[in-house]
């Protein structure tokens, strides 16, 4: 018997390393989910690259195509829409999604972030945690909501800083442990029923 796989839908706007790992997952027919397409910001981009040289479906909504936010929001969605994801994961996505993105796939949009949250949110978690000398740092995978960084927290994973970082050899730590914990996740929302409760992402 032939099992569906989850139906996930990548979103990303630079080199695409987190999205390459879920290319490599997916390319194991035992993996639960397969990243049926990928859509960015920019008309150019290495995460777009790698979707094509896979044969995944490709897709663009640029922000300056569009009037305001709020119609380039309801675009994106639209877009990311027409191929029915199960799951959206945002893997350096370097825009934040609005209500009516976020209203189209209610508890269904994930992001990581390159820090123990919710310590360090924002654009900088790896040199911020340097700047403020905690000993251990690491990832979160968390479900999206309308704040930066803010939503409630599906999994993480810790990455001791060494006495010799610095932002660059930390931030590169803190990506492979990222990319190792975003398939693992992906496979566990794909296959477990998942529920929210106040800031508690509720498993099985």
């Amino acid at each position: 018997m032939v099992v569906a796989r989850a139906r996930v839908v990548v979103l990303a706007s630079g080199g695409g390393t987190n999205l390459q790992a879920l290319i490599d997952a997916s390319s194991n027919a035992e993996y639960p989910a397969a990243v049926v397409a990928v859509g960015s910001d920019r008309r150019r981009s290495g995460a777009l690259d790698r979707a094509s040289a896979a044969d995944i479906p490709t897709f663009v909504t640029a922000l300056e195509d569009y009037a305001d936010r709020a119609t380039w929001d309801a675009a994106l969605a639209e877009a990311t829409g027409s191929h029915q994801p199960d799951l959206v994961v945002l893997a350096g996505f370097m825009r934040l999604v609005g209500p009516a993105f976020l209203e189209r796939f209610p508890n269904r949009v994930i992001n990581t972030h390159p820090a123990l949250s919710p310590a360090f949110p924002g654009m900088h978690g790896p040199r911020d945690a340097l700047a403020h000398g905690v000993k251990i740092t690491g990832c979160t995978i968390f479900v999206v909501d309308g704040g930066v960084d803010t939503g409630p927290i599906v999994a993480q994973a810790s990455v001791p800083i060494l006495d010799d970082d610095d932002e660059a050899s930390l931030h590169e730590r803190i990506k492979v442990r990222e990319r190792e914990l975003l398939v693992q996740t992906v496979a566990e929302l794909a296959t477990d029923t998942y529920r929210i409760e106040g800031r508690k992402v509720v498993r099985p």
